[in-house]
């Protein structure tokens, strides 16, 4: 391959991910509705973000999702790119606070779509989620010496419950967005599910069993159950399309704004699972 034809490879390859990634961001802020979180009904449980906050932060991320992927192209997963994507990462969540005026909303997102956004270029073929994610784990498992170190809400709160937190779910290829989103995600389509409830399904999937450490420092472990235990009764009742299983996502909502609790890390799982199923062979 002529060195241009592969630079325009590595750039249209490049600005159609991070379109996707910019683009999965979006379409999981405006699903509506979400229990405790973000939607197009108002804030949920949050009291300094809103939709158009959230939107604003996810074009922002372009340009980041951009670089990850234009320098990930066709590379092995090693120290000297595990360093890059942190860097570009942390510039990406400069970039984002900046837009938001120094509001997080997208940190935990950066870090998950970040790392398949990057592997997704490494590989650059049509690609199974699997194979992605396994690409992702390899990166997400190399030291990044060059990272601060913060000990953020999330990282507290895997100490403290002793539970896994988004690194863990990177470093273990994405679990439950493999056997649980994008299965669910399937099967709803397949059921005949409109696409928003498809998606809310696939959120309630990631659900019934993250550890999600946003609901941990906000509610505790009573908090986690309590969104594991709605999460199950929603598709136990058929799934979000059904009208017993919109009464069950009701009373979940209710109970999460109650708790002052929001899934924030299952959002941005459910926003990874997206963006992989909008770039990946349906064969997995």
């Amino acid at each position: 391959m002529q060195p241009q034809r592969s630079t325009d490879r590595a750039e249209t390859l490049a600005l159609r991910l991070a379109e996707r990634a910019s683009g999965a961001l979006i379409d999981e802020a405006r699903l509506t509705p979400k229990p405790g979180l973000v939607d197009s009904r108002g804030s949920g449980a949050h009291h300094d973000l809103t939709l158009a906050l959230m939107e604003r932060s996810a074009r922002s991320l372009q340009p980041t999702f951009y670089a990850l992927a234009l320098n990930s192209w066709r590379r092995p997963a090693d120290i000297a790119l595990r360093q890059q994507v942190g860097q570009l990462g942390r510039e990406g969540e400069a970039r984002m606070m900046a837009a938001t005026q120094g509001v997080n909303t997208h940190r935990g997102a950066i870090w998950a779509l970040g790392l398949l956004v990057s592997a997704a270029a490494m590989l650059d073929v049509d690609s199974t989620a699997q194979a992605i994610c396994q690409t992702a784990a390899a990166l997400a498992q190399l030291p990044d010496d060059r990272a601060p170190r913060l000990f953020s809400k999330g990282l507290r709160a895997t100490q403290r419950y002793r539970v896994p937190g988004a690194r863990e779910e990177a470093q273990q290829a994405f679990p439950h967005i493999r056997r649980l989103a994008l299965p669910q995600l399937r099967r709803s389509r397949a059921a005949g599910a409109p696409e928003t409830q498809a998606r809310l399904d696939a959120l309630m999937a990631i659900m019934t069993s993250l550890s999600d450490t946003c609901v941990l420092s906000r509610a505790g472990l009573a908090g986690l159950e309590a969104m594991r235990q709605g999460a199950h009764e929603v598709l136990s009742a058929g799934g979000c399309g059904t009208p017993e299983g919109e009464q069950a996502l009701a009373r979940l909502d209710a109970d999460m704004l109650r708790r002052n609790a929001s899934p924030g890390g299952a959002a941005d799982l459910l926003a990874a699972t997206l963006f992989l199923d909008g770039i990946c062979l349906p064969t997995d």
